[in-house]
């Protein structure tokens, strides 16, 4: 669940983070660009969050 959560999480303010940052959100020069790729990619690392939701799901 704190893996969905935090991903999810994360996903939001780096989407935010981006928009304040305009077209420099998407130049790899700049940080903000890079922690948008690898906040895109954690939330595959250990199971997409889709199949986290369908897990928890059943747990509960």
């Amino acid at each position: 669940m704190a893996k969905w959560w935090v991903t999810d999480m994360q996903q939001q303010v780096i989407d935010e983070c981006v928009q304040l940052h305009g077209g420099y959100g998407y130049m790899n020069e700049y940080l903000v660009c890079r922690m948008f790729t690898d906040s895109r990619v954690q939330r595959i690392y250990g199971g997409t969050n889709e199949i986290m939701k369908e897990v928890i799901s059943r747990s509960l």
